[in-house]
């Protein structure tokens, strides 16, 4: 049994993880989170810990970040949008049990405090901002750093918050180069 609490946006994910893995959820009920969830979330935090495992897409993010606000020290898992889509539909509950499983087993931690490991300029030299290639690239490397697509901004602040460092960084780069993109 996974030690954590999974926090998922809705009931048709908790099928989904529960086949995956032996573990417990709490629902957000969507993007329209409430203060009882909230209070939820937090006690679970503080007894057994959480991992946000939401919807690769905008309301997930959106879910994500409202969480993360209001609960400190949160863990992150990602599953990429490729494998979270059936019939044009983005979601955890799309997900395969073995999608599930590899997403949890790359937790990442969010700090509240880092330095940035990798700054700005190396986003530009390794053509994941400002490059005309730059969101296939930040997928590609945001699904193999196990930290999910989003903007060059919010990448960026990623990179630093669960302090990827240079050598992961420049792994993913040398990885998502040998397959061309």
């Amino acid at each position: 049994m996974i030690k954590e609490v999974i926090v998922v946006e809705g009931r048709d994910d908790t099928v989904a993880v529960k086949r995956a893995v032996d573990a417990d959820t709490i629902e957000t009920g969507g993007s329209a989170i409430n203060a009882n969830t909230i209070k939820r979330i937090k006690l679970a935090q503080e007894r057994r810990g959480v991992i946000i495992l939401t919807d690769p897409d905008h309301a997930g993010e959106r879910i994500r970040k409202i969480i993360s606000q209001r609960v400190p020290g949160c863990k992150h898992a990602f599953i990429p949008e490729a494998d979270a889509t059936r019939k044009g539909d983005i979601g955890v509950e799309n997900a395969s049990p073995e999608a599930i499983r590899t997403a949890l087993s790359r937790v990442h931690t969010e700090y509240d405090e880092s330095e940035g490991l990798i700054d700005w300029e190396d986003l530009i030299e390794a053509g994941l901002i400002v490059h005309p290639n730059a969101a296939a690239r930040r997928m590609a490397m945001g699904n193999i750093l196990g930290i999910g697509y989003c903007n060059g901004k919010q990448f960026h602040k990623r990179l630093r918050i669960f302090k990827i460092s240079r050598e992961e960084f420049a792994k993913a780069l040398t990885q998502i180069e040998k397959e061309g993109l």
